[in-house]
């Protein structure tokens, strides 16, 4: 249904309009003119016709642009990495333009008779395009090289500044993925907060680029969220027995995001569960916070699995996820965090309020003092960070009511242990009491 347009990261997962199409055709096996009619169709009939009005302002903004045919074959050209040309099939490209205009024109008239296209919005940010031909040049001499399309960069850069910069953003990006040019990890990192500036998805900007990585480790460089074995035991809560057990630990360990190297959650996980298996605590204690964790939605206990035998599973995952994405890394001996005092003392405080709490009251019940008690132990013979991040899932999981000085702490510790910005807020801060 034809709407008011949002912000298309709100739309849309990945690429959408005319870069949407350039992919598409990129990847088809046969690349008649016929096919690239269908492909267009196809692109702008996605979501009952919204995928038509991006894809139909895409090809507008090129059409009213004073931008001549060379400039727009080769940028065209280079988006599908001279996978469809529409100069092979009598067409120039403002004909074939003009043909994916129709498309979409077509499409969005199944929802409105009536409907006519509006005047194109051309993005003409100047800080946005000025900031566009800045990572342009500066891959310049890589994609020159990579493609043996004449002034490439020098069309891409009248695209930008003479017709469109989201367009042209997307063109470069196109550009990019279709010639295979290594985009160094900096550089890629620029390119989505500049991505994220005109609102596209990360996927538009991390789906296809040849980004040079930096080493996997255990860091919590760019973490935003929960992370390692609190983040895993959250993913197995109740409605995730649709998997097995190892390809939902699996799902878990491709949880990188968009901005750290593949393999980094892998690692993260993997530190964490060397840390309980390498400390003294017991099976029955490493059971009972498993299932307090995931709030009883992975019963190991009722399938004769011990605690220490399950997270023997976890690593092993771990480790053959790093084999194939991360073949170079070495895990580091980890080192306890400091702070185990602080934390102790916030487990303690809400240990009376606990007592009177249980997990999962319905079926096999875990009593939440023995729960503080086992994270109590966590803190003290593994790892004051991975027990203090384990706590806030239970605080979570109980309903605990925090006071606004708890959550201050609480908040004082989380950037002690370097935890990314939204950690608290996806965890605890739901529970804070206002005053």
């Amino acid at each position: 249904m034809i709407r008011e347009r949002s912000a298309y990261y709100e739309l849309y997962g990945s690429d959408f309009g005319l870069t949407a199409l350039a992919e598409g055709l990129a990847l088809a096996d046969s690349r008649t003119d016929l096919d690239a009619a269908l492909c267009a169709a196809e692109i702008a009939d996605w979501f009952e016709g919204e995928g038509a009005v991006e894809l139909g302002e895409d090809a507008r903004r090129l059409l009213v642009s004073d931008l001549p045919e060379h400039v727009l074959s080769t940028v065209w050209l280079s988006s599908t990495g001279r996978a469809f040309d529409p100069g092979g099939h009598g067409m120039s490209c403002r004909a074939w333009l003009e043909q994916v205009s129709d498309v979409s024109t077509a499409r969005l008239r199944q929802e409105k008779r009536s409907y006519v296209p509006p005047p194109v919005r051309p993005v003409r940010d100047a800080v946005l395009c000025r900031a566009v031909v800045v990572e342009l040049r500066a891959m310049a001499p890589a994609l020159a090289d990579a493609s043996a399309l004449p002034d490439l960069v020098d069309a891409l850069e009248q695209v930008v500044t003479g017709a469109d910069g989201d367009l042209g953003m997307r063109l470069f990006l196109r550009a990019l993925k279709a010639h295979s040019v290594p985009v160094p990890y900096e550089g890629y990192l620029r390119l989505q907060e500049l991505g994220g500036q005109f609102g596209f998805p990360a996927a538009v900007v991390h789906d296809g680029l040849d980004i040079l990585w930096p080493a996997v480790s255990a860091s919590r460089w760019r973490l935003h969220g929960d992370f390692g074995l609190s983040r895993l035991a959250g993913l197995f809560t109740a409605g995730w027995d649709h998997r097995t057990p190892g390809q939902a630990v699996e799902q878990a360990l491709v949880g990188d995001g968009y901005e750290r190297p593949p393999g980094s959650e892998a690692a993260v996980v993997l530190e964490d569960t060397h840390r309980v298996l390498d400390s003294g605590l017991s099976d029955d204690a490493i059971t009972l916070l498993w299932l307090a964790a995931t709030d009883r939605g992975y019963n190991i206990d009722r399938l004769g699995i011990g605690g220490r035998e399950w997270l023997q599973q976890v690593a092993d995952w771990c480790e053959d996820n790093l084999s194939a994405t991360a073949p170079a890394y070495v895990p580091a001996k980890p080192t306890p965090a400091g702070g185990g005092d602080e934390v102790l003392r916030e487990i303690r405080e809400v240990a009376p309020f606990a007592v009177s709490t249980v997990i999962s009251p319905a079926f096999h019940p875990l009593e939440g003092s023995k729960v503080m008690e086992a994270l109590e132990q966590v803190v003290v013979r593994v790892d004051p960070d991975l027990g203090f991040r384990l706590f806030l899932r239970i605080v979570s999981i109980l309903g605990l009511p925090l006071t606004e000085e708890q959550y201050a702490r609480y908040e004082s510790l989380a950037g002690r242990f370097h935890y990314g910005e939204h950690h608290l807020l996806f965890t605890v801060h739901h529970l804070v009491q206002r005053t």
